[in-house]
């Protein structure tokens, strides 16, 4: 029996000659393949990327031959792409959408399939629902196309100084310059190489980089710019005497972020940063958008600002929807993804440490300082998630306890239940937990959020207790 391939909040993803087969991909491009011609019969146009992963060039050329025989020209990214130029390109070139081969920060066993729709956002449910759809009649009819579809050719395009020069425009190189920044980069061996430290060097900024090279195994580990896995990084910024060092992961859409210090500054830090320094130099306040799962401080901000909050189920897709309508400056999730106004309703993690090197170059503080003045406005917020693996005998018992509205939870009473994506309590102190059930594993996710790191590391325990009780 085939494998019932299905896409997620950041498409299909699976461990290569496991589940990611020739055969399934060639399934699911045809699936996508089928929604677009039905869509946009004769004249369609889809750009195929990748990331730098394992086989990465043959299954591109495999997408290539299917686009190519139902009708569809391929518009071939021949280098390891990250996936906000992707985005970017199919907003410039007004195409169909794009196909991307990446797992993004996942082990470097797996890769996966990715598709854009023609806004450049990560396709919707009702998108992906159409493409597996399309997969099943595929497999039930023989997957031909039509015989009379004319065949295009395909074509190799360049995107990368296209992309490049919109984040020229977006962030102020000068001042970074001005400032006498150095900084260090980190794109974990991934399609992140070459953008962030090329542009900073250009502007005349000091910057070394670590993982420049190519490595299919991303030096033995899940390419995630997290703090346990930027200890190179922090080495370099030792030796160069940076203020700053900056990280992407293997498709370059997230983020990670260390103060001069060393100090890992968490990704909802981070976008809280962003958000109030993007009110301050840009005066942008039409609104802001976080998931349900990303820090309250978020919320006590939008509210200090007097800024509108929107508040979205996980998956960046929900954001992308309200760039589109420019109805907020800046969106972010805790998994370390952002993007701002008028630029990709796409995770951008290349832009989301160039913003950091001005918004530290333009307030000459660092990260640590700026954040105590954050919390100094509004009050202190501090974050965590954990992910428990669970039987499947204590999954079933836990999706039915998640489907209650506890009044009480471990003592603590409870003010207020979320239920825009899983389950999320919030308490009379404004602390808060919240629980979301994997998908496609038995696995659980923790968030838990407290007003001091004391209150937290409680919490957290509380949090996991809730899960066996």
């Amino acid at each position: 029996m085939a494998t019932q391939i299905r896409f997620g909040t950041s498409g299909w993803r699976a461990i290569v000659a496991d589940e990611f087969t020739f055969q399934n991909i060639s399934r699911a491009v045809t699936g996508i393949a089928r929604v677009v011609s039905g869509k946009n019969p004769g004249g369609s146009r889809l750009i195929v990327g990748r990331d730098p992963r394992f086989m990465g060039e043959a299954f591109v050329n495999l997408a290539a031959d299917i686009l190519e025989a139902h009708g569809i020209q391929p518009l071939i990214l021949p280098d390891a792409t990250p996936t906000p130029t992707i985005s970017w390109e199919v907003m410039r070139r007004k195409t169909e959408g794009a196909i991307n081969f990446t797992a993004s920060h996942n082990p470097p066993e797996y890769n996966g399939i990715k598709f854009s729709t023609p806004d450049g956002a990560p396709a919707l449910p009702e998108v992906t629902s159409q493409i597996e759809a399309a997969i099943l009649e595929a497999d039930a009819d023989g997957g031909t196309p039509s015989a009379t579809t004319k065949k295009p050719r395909r074509e190799e395009v360049e995107g990368k100084s296209h992309y490049m020069e919109r984040l020229y425009e977006v962030i102020d190189f000068k001042a970074i310059n001005k400032a006498g920044l150095k900084v260090a980069f980190d794109p974990m061996w991934g399609a992140g190489r070459g953008y962030s430290d090329h542009m900073l060097r250009e502007a005349g900024v000091n910057v070394v980089t670590v993982h420049d090279t190519r490595d299919v195994l991303f030096g033995g580990h899940a390419p995630e710019p997290d703090d346990h896995l930027l200890e190179d990084l922090r080495v370099a910024m030792r030796k160069e005497g940076a203020q700053i060092g900056i990280a992407c992961d293997g498709d370059a859409d997230r983020f990670g972020i260390v103060d001069g210090d060393g100090t890992f500054i968490s990704p909802n830090h981070i976008i809280a940063l962003l958000f109030d320094y993007l009110v301050e130099s840009r005066g942008w306040k039409n609104g802001v958008c976080k998931s349900v799962a990303t820090t309250n401080l978020i919320n006590a901000l939008a509210e200090y600002h007097k800024v509108e909050l929107y508040e979205t189920p996980v998956g960046f897709k929900y954001i992308g929807e309200l760039v589109k309508q420019d109805k907020i400056a800046i969106g972010g999730e805790e998994s370390a993804g952002l993007t701002i106004r008028h630029h990709t309703p796409e995770k951008d993690g290349v832009l989301a440490g160039l913003l950091c090197c001005e918004m530290m170059a333009v307030r000459g503080k660092s990260l640590d300082e700026q954040l105590k003045s954050l919390f100094g406005k509004v009050g202190s917020y501090y974050p965590q998630r954990e992910n428990f693996r669970l039987t499947e005998e204590v999954k079933a018992k836990f999706t039915k306890k998640l489907q209650t509205d506890p009044a009480e939870f471990r003592g603590m009473k409870v003010a207020q239940v979320v239920r825009t994506d899983g389950l999320k309590l919030i308490f009379a102190d404004g602390s808060w937990v919240a629980y979301r059930l994997s998908g496609t594993e038995p696995v659980v996710r923790v968030y838990s959020e407290a007003r001091t790191e004391e209150a937290l590391k409680k919490l957290a325990v509380e949090a996991r207790g809730w899960i066996m009780e």
